[in-house]
């Protein structure tokens, strides 16, 4: 049976694709405590601008967004070879999983920390109590954590529903649009959610400050869907060579005419 799998080609390319999905939604979570100056990434000074009467806004982003668009390329390309409910399936997978690792987060941050070398192990480095830092790093409040796989799920499924109804509104045609279009939609709404719920919520910001971040945050998912676009092009191209071409065709059609 084993070998069997792992001899059929299209099952290969499922396993690759859910597992950089998965992992990629996972590192994403870890990595998404630190916050960055994309201003500074191209050697800029930051510049504060205003915005719905929301003063002082710079393009300071979590770094999650860095690997976030790869993820709704990967939902994409999923959908186009195997259907909307293998989409639906490797979502919940990592919602599965990405709430498994904050609960073993929670439980290695709480487990008495070894005081006579570790604590103080960093000292040189300038990181006077490890806990302290190790706290810091993975100890994300539970409001930021809802709020960001709920707006992972949310957006997940917005991408899936736009995807597959533009696919069949077009007949399969216009890659761009319906990979694009589906991708602008779900960012938009994974923007607004996880700001609404860990900081609306969460911490009692007003609605015109969760509006003003959540756009300025959108306009840098705006620009990165855009720009990826080529990649779901380049990516469907292996993935035909490495099938075949009549086989991705067929997968293709069969995806399309899944359930919605």
């Amino acid at each position: 049976m084993l070998k069997e799998i792992l001899s059929h080609r299209p099952t290969k390319v499922f396993v690759v694709l859910t597992s950089f999905f998965v992992a990629n939604a996972l590192i994403a979570e870890c990595i998404g405590g630190k916050l960055f100056s994309l201003e500074r990434v191209f050697g800029l000074t930051p510049t504060p601008f205003s915005l719905l009467g929301e003063y002082g806004l710079t393009y300071t982003l979590t770094c999650g967004v860095l690997l976030w668009p790869l993820e709704f390329v990967m939902t994409d390309i999923v959908n186009e070879y195997y259907g909307p409910k293998a989409v639906r399936r490797i979502s919940y997978i990592a919602v599965g999983l990405i709430s498994y690792a904050f609960l073993m987060f929670y439980f290695a941050i709480h487990v008495p920390a070894d005081q006579s070398f570790w604590t103080g192990s960093r000292q040189a480095q300038g990181i006077p109590d490890m806990q302290a830092a190790f706290t810091g790093i993975f100890g994300q409040g539970m409001w930021i954590i809802v709020g960001s796989v709920t707006a992972f799920l949310v957006s997940q499924l917005v991408d899936v529903w736009i995807f597959h109804k533009v696919k069949k509104a077009t007949g399969g045609r216009h890659v761009w649009l319906r990979a694009t279009g589906s991708t602008l939609a779900s960012q938009f709404v994974d923007s607004f959610i996880v700001l609404f719920i860990a900081f609306k919520i969460g911490n009692g910001w007003s609605f015109q400050r969760v509006f003003a971040i959540g756009l300025v945050n959108y306009s840098y998912k705006f620009t990165m869907a855009i720009l990826l676009t080529p990649v779901i092009y380049f990516v469907e191209k292996r993935i035909d060579a490495y099938i075949g071409h009549d086989n991705a065709q067929k997968m293709k059609t069969a995806a399309m005419g899944g359930e919605d």
